[in-house]
């Protein structure tokens, strides 16, 4: 007979899929993000509760829940409901955290059935985790029921001045993404589109009756998305890296895997990876006669802008080329993404030493994934990128989101 913990998946999906209501139409839900520049995290604005209350959130790719701090509406909701810890809906939001044989015995005993839910949550950025966060049930517009974790306030410490929680847009069921994809009734992707002022985030298909819509979704690669059983957090093959044009040599492995994240601001490379990186890099801006200066924390290598002349792709810098599962197959970042102005006359290299022992070697951060779409196929499990928007002369704060229309238009 197969063992509980064999199980558990199947009976968490069988019941999540008898409990969840179902879906009478088929749509999308596009959301505006914004950048704070103090933090380098981008926010989305969420609207709930009865009555209603706005409220922006950070998002995160690799988060497994919506978690609200609850204290700060102005105003109690009423439509906020409690959710008990013998519900179906407990045992999905806490998923393998809890063996299947103890829920069902504590179905019986009358002092847990009427105990609320509780759910850890955990802020990302800080890494500061709590496990008394209640689970409950509010309506978000435009008329989405979704559960998400009551945090304590303390946890709001490190984010944006203003933000009330985050949103995890991870492949778990309780998570922000899932939860919508299944309201809204549509295919499981997210197409990410960051940029240094707005941009925006969709949930579904994403609209292609625009002339350049339609060009940008054409001009999508496409890479595996890797499962990681550790983590959620959305990664891709990273076989090799070229620097205008020549391969780089590593001293260690790469270990295949680069992390896809919106809380990391720039992209960190494991130390070994990182200074052989920085070796070929320095050795391509010499060619280009690139002056090297004093480096600015938390950065690495940085150079004179004196000379450097740009284009509609950012500065005249070496060309960095993150080869994927074939030859054939890169992720190209131009200046715009890789040199960062730190000053008028002083910019950086957008990627920074990530320490000797990191979980993720490599982690490819939010700047460079600004003004390039990117969409997340969750039931294909597939990636897929945009060359830089710059190159076709747009950005991705020409992207619009609509909640009526619910579609994102070029």
């Amino acid at each position: 007979m197969a063992s509980s913990s064999l199980l558990l998946p199947l009976f968490l999906t069988l019941l999540y899929l008898l409990s969840a209501p179902s879906s009478a139409y088929k749509s999308s839900l596009a959301l505006p993000v914004i950048k704070d520049h103090s933090t380098h995290q981008y926010l989305t604005t969420l609207s709930y509760g009865t009555p209603v209350e706005e409220a922006n959130f950070v998002l995160d790719l690799g988060g497994s829940s919506l978690w609200v701090d609850c204290a700060s509406r102005t105003a109690p909701s009423a439509s906020l409901a409690t959710i008990f810890h013998r519900s179906v809906r407990c045992l999905t939001a806490k998923g393998p955290e809890i063996e299947t044989h103890r829920w069902l015995s504590s179905l019986a005993n009358p002092v847990d059935q009427d105990q609320a839910c509780q759910i850890p949550a955990e802020n990302t950025i800080t890494g500061k985790r709590v496990a008394e966060g209640e689970l409950v049930e509010d309506l978000f517009e435009p008329s989405h029921q979704l559960l998400f974790t009551c945090a304590p306030t303390l946890l709001l410490n490190g984010l944006a001045t203003g933000a009330k929680g985050m949103v995890g847009l991870d492949r778990s069921r309780t998570s922000f993404s899932s939860q919508v994809f299944h309201s809204v009734g549509t295919q499981r992707k997210i197409s990410l589109c960051l940029s240094p002022s707005s941009g925006v985030v969709q949930f579904g298909n994403m609209a292609q009756e625009s002339q350049p819509g339609s060009e940008i979704l054409r001009s999508l690669t496409f890479t595996p998305l890797l499962t990681n059983p550790d983590q959620n957090h959305p990664s891709i093959n990273v076989n090799s890296v070229k620097i205008n044009g020549k391969k780089v040599s590593f001293d260690t492995p790469l270990g295949g895997g680069a992390q896809l994240s919106t809380v990391v601001p720039y992209t960190t490379l494991q130390t070994s990876i990182y200074a052989n990186f920085e070796s070929a890099y320095l050795k391509a801006a010499s060619v280009l006669n690139m002056s090297r200066v004093s480096p600015v924390s938390p950065f690495g290598l940085c150079f004179s802008s004196e000379g450097v002349g740009s284009s509609q792709v950012g500065p005249n810098v070496p060309v960095i080329d993150l080869v994927l599962q074939s030859e054939m197959v890169k992720w190209s970042i131009y200046g715009r993404n890789s040199m960062v102005q730190v000053s008028d006359d002083v910019m950086c290299l957008g990627f920074v030493d990530g320490g000797e022992n990191p979980r993720n070697p490599i982690v490819i951060g939010g700047y460079q994934l600004e003004d390039v779409l990117v969409q997340f196929d969750f039931d294909t499990s597939m990636v897929g990128f945009s060359p830089s928007l710059l190159t076709r002369h747009a950005s991705c704060s020409d992207l619009k989101s609509g909640s009526s229309a619910q579609s994102i238009s070029v």
